[in-house]
């Protein structure tokens, strides 16, 4: 069972009620880590010893320290900031205070500080959402505008693994094509190898051969006759009733055959 309570630490509600220093204030004002505070204000002189200046305080490391608890004193003089002794609690404005002993609640400095120095937020007194949000802005509003910007910064995540897919697959559809056009080169150029084979025959020859005249007729005749011949026949076999029919009803011997049954193949596709 998990016991959230033992890590609670209850931080706003400590420095709500907080007790501090008009010197502990002011240097943790001034952004002085809190393991440097007790350093810090055993080296601080006052500004003077008696009057206004007993109550504001001077060290040479933290330059603004003299400014911050001068506006601090100022304040509990004035009656805007209420103060009390080392209990914190606030005494009455008729009932005078040391300079040495006057002490500040948290909450009180706090609301003192957002009237008086509302850009002012220092960590002591102001939580993160406080710190990181606008005057004119609502807790509501700010962790609205948070939850839209989450969810922002998702869709964009989303976008850019996206983009990050996208640009893997066209490198490797690039590469992919450089390795086709690589293939195409080659292939052109044994395809160039062959440019020219034949350009020097003269064919014309072939027009006066015996030979070749008669098995161009015969390639005629049966290309005509090759239609209804198959319509008379169940089923046409190459080396059955298609090789009697050129060798015994078109004269033509076995090797002018086979030549002849190419010449069919590509005008009939279904003898391939």
């Amino acid at each position: 069972m998990t016991e959230n309570w033992k890590d609670d630490n209850c931080a706003a509600m400590k420095s709500h009620y907080a007790v501090y220093s008009v010197p502990k204030a002011a240097a943790l004002w001034c952004g002085v880590e809190k393991d440097q505070i007790d350093e810090i204000l055993s080296g601080i002189t006052k500004l003077s010893e008696s009057g206004f200046g007993r109550g504001v305080c001077l060290h040479d490391d933290v330059p603004c320290l003299e400014p911050r608890s001068r506006a601090i004193a100022d304040a509990i003089l004035s009656g805007a900031l209420a103060h009390g002794r080392e209990d914190g609690n606030p005494v009455d404005s008729n009932d005078h205070v040391a300079a040495e002993r006057r002490h500040v609640l948290g909450r009180d400095l706090k609301c003192w500080m957002e009237a008086e120095f509302p850009n002012e937020k220092p960590a002591f007194l102001f939580d993160d959402i406080e710190r990181n949000s606008h005057d004119s802005i609502t807790l509501e509003a700010y962790q609205s505008l948070k939850a839209d910007r989450d969810a922002l910064q998702l869709r964009v995540d989303a976008l850019q693994l996206r983009i990050d897919d996208s640009v893997t697959s066209f490198k490797e559809l690039r590469s992919e094509k450089k390795k086709i056009e690589k293939e195409l080169s080659s292939v052109k150029a044994q395809l160039s190898q062959f440019n020219g084979v034949g350009k020097d025959k003269d064919y014309s020859m072939l027009a006066k051969n015996h030979y070749w005249d008669k098995l161009m007729h015969l390639a005629i005749r049966v290309i005509n006759e090759y239609p209804s011949w198959k319509n008379n026949q169940r089923k046409v076999q190459k080396t059955g009733n298609l090789q009697d029919w050129l060798v015994n009803d078109c004269n033509a011997n076995n090797r002018e055959a086979e030549i002849l049954k190419k010449i069919l193949s590509e005008e009939f596709p279904e003898l391939n």
